[in-house]
């Protein structure tokens, strides 16, 4: 599926599960309910899929977790919060450093 097709239904699919389930929901919630959504919609969603650093030679579990990663295309990053903060998008930049994926899509909810 083309990556523009696969943007366009992660965010129409994280769009309907925030009408359905609204403000205030843990992060953890909307994760599973939109990994399932995708899921219906027919796309691979892996959930909190580590995302490991090359060192030198070495390539290293330093606890990175991407919340979703879609198609094997797509990361997205959710953040249940009232506000955002630059540390979120340094994360996000960090993601896409460190898995060579040209989209990170972040969802504030």
């Amino acid at each position: 599926m083309e990556i523009n097709k696969i943007t366009g239904e992660i965010v129409d699919a994280a769009m309907k599960v925030h009408s359905v389930l609204g403000p205030g929901s843990l992060e953890s919630t909307y994760e599973i309910c939109l990994a399932h959504e995708l899921r219906c919609r027919g796309l691979r969603s892996e959930r909190q899929v580590s995302l490991p650093i090359q060192y030198n030679e070495i390539v290293l579990d330093a606890g990175y977790r991407v919340d979703l990663l879609v198609a094997q295309s797509v990361i997205v990053e959710l953040k249940s919060v009232e506000k955002m903060i630059p540390l979120y998008n340094a994360q996000l930049l960090a993601y896409l450093k460190l898995s060579k994926i040209q989209v990170v899509f972040f969802d504030q909810l």
